[in-house]
């Protein structure tokens, strides 16, 4: 794989800063030997939804050349400049979708992702193991993983799981913002108070299978209960810290505290309303106006109150403080690049990875702690939940219990 040097991505930033250039020149430079050496895996990226939603082509995965520079966050030559090592694909299916079920679109979203990654041979790969990302990480391609976000689609079917995972889909966020009739959702009415007992065996069998159990979405009730029943690691796919950014879709930190047991990893999304609690408050108050802009309150609100903007260093921070509340071991990124409208200053597309670890290696981050940042806490994560799964392979047998059942 061509990899852009370490001397070109810091005369990009020492350009911007020239007095502090050379020690941003150290540190990019210690942050491109770390992703030389180490995939950075990312967590989610919504470009298969992104392809559906084009406005002149849906669907058409030929008519998006990620050849060329996209009006969206990913392409090759970004990836390449980002070093993206790993790439968990989000095959995302809204939970308000209802014209014809949410099975079909999910295999749709699927066929999107793969017919992607089979259109660019030479740079991505299908990816169903913890090995299998190492092995195309050492042969110069992003071994590309299949994520579910939403655990409507399975349609309150164990089968539909077993399906999905025979396809390649490698997680499955349990809720996304709608409450389901066995899980409930941050952004949405708890009905369970966490899982229901069918939301329980939703777990056991994804732990059978090998399939990562993604709390990003669900409600702390949901998390907690999902940790008390998973006896694999869970991820949070693309998720911050809920103690620097007070909304619903963070993790708080008596969920982070118990990762330690679990050992599963907060992968720190770049969403500037989970990053910034300026950027909250400031979308609290305009909401307050409703959709009438033109009344005086208003256009005084507006003259007196500056849109405040997300920066790379509040996501480090948010990286900082899962670190030092759950530890170096549960920590990862999870960008949901090409599923944001607005994006963190100097974090603005799939290039900019280097740029946050040369900020973390100005705070001291040793090269060992970057590379678990980077990926190797998420593909230990996915190794166990795979010895998980041998196991439990071998003393039980899938799971043919309903929802009627509980």
């Amino acid at each position: 794989m061509k990899i852009i040097t370490a001397l070109a991505l810091a005369a990009s930033v020492a350009a911007a800063d020239p007095a502090g250039g050379q020690e941003r020149d150290r540190n990019l430079d210690r942050a491109v030997r770390v992703l030389r050496s180490t995939p950075l895996i990312d967590g989610h990226n919504d470009l298969p939804w992104a392809i559906r939603e084009h406005e002149m082509r849906p669907r058409d995965v030929e008519a998006y050349d990620l050849r060329n520079r996209t009006a969206g966050h990913t392409d090759l030559d970004r990836l390449r400049q980002g070093m993206v090592g790993g790439q968990f694909w989000s095959v995302y299916v809204p939970g308000e979708i209802r014209d014809s079920g949410y099975a079909r679109v999910q295999l749709e979203q699927i066929d999107i992702a793969r017919r992607l990654i089979a259109k660019y041979p030479d740079r991505l790969a299908l990816a169903l193991t913890a090995d299998d990302v190492r092995r195309e990480f050492r042969r110069g391609r992003i071994g590309s993983v299949l994520g579910m976000e939403g655990g409507h689609v399975i349609e309150n079917s164990l089968g539909a799981l077993r399906a999905y995972y025979a396809l390649g889909a490698r997680y499955m966020t349990l809720t996304h913002n709608v409450t389901l009739d066995w899980a409930d959702a941050a952004m949405d009415s708890a009905r369970h108070g966490g899982l229901s007992g069918f939301g329980e065996e939703v777990v056991r069998e994804m732990n059978r299978l090998g399939m990562l159990v993604d709390l990003s979405h669900a409600s702390p009730g949901t998390m907690s209960d999902a940790l008390n029943v998973s006896e694999a690691p869970v991820i949070f796919s693309h998720s911050s810290a809920r103690a620097l950014a007070n909304v619903p879709r963070n993790v708080p930190d008596s969920v982070l505290r118990r990762l330690p047991v679990n050992g599963g990893v907060v992968m720190v999304t770049f969403v500037p309303g989970f990053i910034s609690q300026a950027v909250v408050d400031h979308a609290a108050a305009r909401r307050r106006f409703g959709n009438d802009t033109t009344t005086a309150e208003f256009r005084r609100w507006r003259a007196s109150s500056s849109r405040p903007r997300a920066t790379l260093s509040q996501v480090a921070d948010h990286i900082e403080h899962i670190r030092s509340v759950a530890g170096i071991d549960h920590v990862g990124i999870g960008g949901d690049f090409d599923g944001i409208s607005e994006v963190v200053l100097g974090l603005e597309d799939v290039s900019k990875y280097p740029d946050l670890f040369a900020e973390l290696a100005r705070r001291g981050w040793s090269d060992a702690d970057l590379r678990k940042l980077a990926g190797e806490n998420v593909l230990r994560v996915m190794a166990d939940a795979e010895a998980v799964a041998a196991r439990a392979q071998g003393k039980r047998p899938a799971s043919t219990r309903s929802i009627t059942d509980f």
